[in-house]
């Protein structure tokens, strides 16, 4: 069976992503590259879904849907296009399901962040974040995220020690009742939103893993 493939190419970089696949997305310097990244990366991805207990993709990836225009977001390192596919509506089993594997990584992320040393190899000019800093960041940015897919703020919430898994857990509890949702002007659709989500989740969990 055919994998989908939504690309977003900017002027100097382009990301593949299997769209029914929350998480594996990846990028290289042109489609072609970017789309043998994404298969590359089958093996690291396969975990995840073993742990949301879901079959594994099996299949030719193949484009379906493109970005029409610059994906600027993409030259930056970045997903940020919603794919026309991903702006229909969600039913509530695809929604456990997409909830499913955000969730294993989620679980994967903090395994790996747990367990990995606080320095981290830094990069050619001596740049980049420590283990703590990528998980603030990851904090900080689902909390954005969350407000992109209609969650309003939890304030009392945003102040607990465990603010992150509470609000985990109500990105999730959002995807199994996407009716829910109350989309805000310029905001995510739940599907995009899992892909951007997931994706961001296992980008740091692999930079750890490599740098680690």
């Amino acid at each position: 069976m055919a994998i989908a493939v939504f690309i977003e190419a900017g002027s100097r970089r382009t990301f593949a992503s299997a769209l029914d696949w929350p998480g594996w997305a990846r990028g290289g310097k042109t489609e072609e590259l970017a789309v043998a990244t994404l298969a590359d990366y089958l093996p690291r991805y396969t975990p995840i879904v073993a742990r949301a207990r879901l079959r594994p993709p099996d299949g030719e990836l193949v484009v379906s849907q493109r970005h029409q225009g610059v994906a600027k977001n993409a030259d930056f390192g970045s997903l940020g296009e919603i794919a026309a596919s991903e702006r229909t509506p969600l039913p509530a089993a695809e929604g456990a399901r997409l909830a499913s594997l955000l969730e294993a990584a989620w679980a994967a992320f903090g395994e790996v962040a747990a367990a990995a040393p606080e320095q981290l190899r830094k990069g050619p000019l001596g740049g980049g974040r420590n283990t703590s800093q990528i998980v603030e960041h990851v904090a900080e940015s689902e909390a954005v995220y969350a407000r992109k897919m209609g969650l309003p703020r939890d304030k009392a919430g945003e102040s607990a020690p465990d603010a992150a898994a509470q609000l985990q857990g109500r990105i999730s509890a959002a995807l199994r009742a996407p009716e829910t949702l109350v989309l805000p002007d310029k905001g995510w659709p739940p599907r995009y939103a899992a892909r951007r989500m997931a994706w961001h989740v296992l980008d740091h969990l692999w930079e750890i893993e490599d740098k680690s």
